[in-house]
């Protein structure tokens, strides 16, 4: 979904104005050369454009940290990890380590 929503083309292909769009979205703005940076890494130097494969690459590959960018721009990232509120509660010598 987050894919066919910054492919403003339909074209199958996320250029360089919709990385720019995403970005803005998320909070992070770059440059025009960051852009290109950036598109550069994500497809190997070999396209100026980003391939619904290489999306998916970064989004579960070792580039995991613009997934969670992603989920934290969602809400999603907070939904599994709830903080507990209140006061923590009383220990005793037994639950130590």
């Amino acid at each position: 979904e987050k894919y066919m929503e910054f492919d403003l083309n339909n074209q199958g292909e996320i250029d360089l104005m919709s990385v720019k769009r995403m970005m803005e979205k998320m909070g992070a703005p770059k440059t025009h050369l960051e852009l290109k940076k950036m598109i550069s890494e994500v497809t190997g130097g070999v396209s100026e454009t980003i391939s619904y494969q290489d999306f998916v690459n970064v989004m579960l590959g070792k580039r995991s940290a613009v997934l969670k960018l992603v989920m934290m721009f969602e809400g999603k990232a907070n939904e599994s990890n709830p903080k507990p509120s209140g006061p923590p509660p009383e220990r005793d010598i037994s639950s130590l380590p």
